[in-house]
This record gives C-alpha cells, sequence and structure tokens, in this order.
C-alpha cells in the first residue's frame, strides 16, 4: 500500500457549504493574531460554531451583536432574553452561558490565591467580567480574611434594572458566619454610567455603621458598568 496521498477531489470541495473555507480562514486568523485581530461578529461566530456546525452562522452572530451591543454583553444577556433571537435555541444560548462563565472563572482565579490589595487591577477586572454586562443589577460581597486573601465570593441580591434591595445586617451576618475579617462591596449599574447615586453611598455607611464594632472593615465599593467603574475609596466616600 502506497504511504503518497491522494490529490484533493476538486468536485468534493465545490460541493461543501460556502461556509467551510471562511470558517477555516477565520480559525486561522485566531491563531495566527489572537483575538484581538476579530470583530466582535467574528468572536462570536467562532463560539456558535461549537453548537451550529452545519450552517452559516455569520447572520446570527451579527443579529447577536446588533441586539446587545457588543461581545461582551452578548455573554452577560440572560439565557431567555438570548433565545428571543431567532436562530438561538436553548443549546446556544446554553453554550454562550458557558464561554461567560468560563471568562468569569478565569478572572476570579487571578484573585483567588492572591492578597486581594495587592493585585487590585485583578479585582477590578474581576468585578468587570462577573458584573459590567448584566442586564440586571447585582450586589456582590468580596469576603477576606485577616491578611487580605479572598475567602469567598458570593452575589448577595439581584434586582432590576437601576435597583437591588440590600440589608446590611444580613451582609454583616454572613461575614461573621465566613470569619471574615474585610469586605469588599460590588454591585453593578446597567445603565453604563458607574457614578455612585445617594442610594449607594447611604447604604454603604449602613454597612460600615454595622460592620466596624464587629471589628470587620469595608475596605471599598466598587462599582462597575459598561463605561468603567468608580471606587468609593478613591472618592474619598469611605
Amino acid at each position: 500500500m502506497s504511504g503518497k496521498r491522494s490529490a484533493p477531489d476538486p468536485k468534493a470541495e465545490e460541493d461543501q457549504p460556502h461556509f467551510v473555507g471562511h470558517r477555516d480562514r477565520l480559525r486561522a486568523r485566531f491563531l495566527e493574531a489572537g483575538d484581538q485581530a476579530l470583530p466582535d461578529y467574528e468572536l462570536m461566530e467562532l463560539v456558535l460554531y461549537r453548537s451550529i456546525p452545519r450552517r452559516d452562522v455569520k447572520p446570527l452572530a451579527k443579529d447577536l451583536i446588533k441586539k446587545f451591543g457588543s461581545f461582551a454583553e452578548t455573554l452577560g444577556a440572560r439565557l431567555e432574553r438570548l433565545m428571543e433571537v431567532p436562530g438561538v435555541g436553548e443549546a446556544t444560548a446554553l453554550d454562550i452561558k458557558i464561554v461567560e462563565a468560563a471568562g468569569r472563572r478565569l478572572a476570579r482565579g487571578a484573585v483567588r490565591e492572591r492578597q486581594v490589595l495587592g493585585s487590585w487591577k485583578d479585582v477590578i477586572d474581576y468585578c468587570r467580567a462577573a458584573m459590567a454586562f448584566a442586564d440586571r443589577e447585582e450586589f456582590r460581597l468580596l469576603f477576606l480574611d485577616k491578611r487580605n486573601f479572598l475567602i469567598a465570593d458570593e452575589v448577595q441580591g439581584v434586582g432590576t434594572v437601576d435597583h437591588t434591595p440590600v440589608y446590611p445586617r444580613e451582609v454583616v451576618r454572613r461575614a461573621l458566619e465566613l470569619g471574615a475579617t474585610a469586605l469588599i462591596l460590588v454591585h453593578n449599574h446597567p445603565s453604563g454610567d458607574p457614578t455612585p447615586s445617594s442610594a449607594d453611598i447611604k447604604v454603604t455607611h449602613d454597612i460600615i455603621a454595622i460592620a466596624k464594632p464587629m471589628g470587620i472593615a469595608v475596605h471599598d465599593h466598587i462599582i462597575v458598568g459598561r463605561s468603567g467603574h468608580a471606587s468609593f475609596r478613591g472618592l474619598k466616600l469611605i
């Protein structure tokens, strides 16, 4: 038996769907130059290939980016909202949410084994990856030990587009349960503007007032939005 390869069959290549060559070229560009070489819709195409292998997904990728605004905002969209887009079934929507979860887990790994206050950029990057593009407000708590290492990261509440109920005594109670000696408060503004509201300032001061007698410090309250972030410590609000 000869080891010589047979020549490609031109007819077989002609019979392939037109998007097969496009997919190969897109993968090659990603391998050679990384994700920065691809616009949002092309990166979304690469995600969609896994769930929709036998269809041209470029139009669907463009529809998703158009509806939600960007690659990151598409990943952050709720499952039911993704499924509002024609052509996105539950399996495809779930694959998109798995990619989001993978990115969040990667960002969290950067702060998990480090002293949080010594890796502040990683903390901000994680908070933005976890919450900046969500379409509802979330209030997240980072619980720290006496060395300022991360003990736990928990979502305390999920609200509407502009409000999340926060219960200061519950925040402190949970910190005591975990043996935390410090907290970083984090929440998002789905509007995109991270400027603290008067309600944000009040609830922060309420938590500080209850936590301080218990020996629990509030290092910061970070608000993240699509356009950036705001630090209460940086703004001298605490």
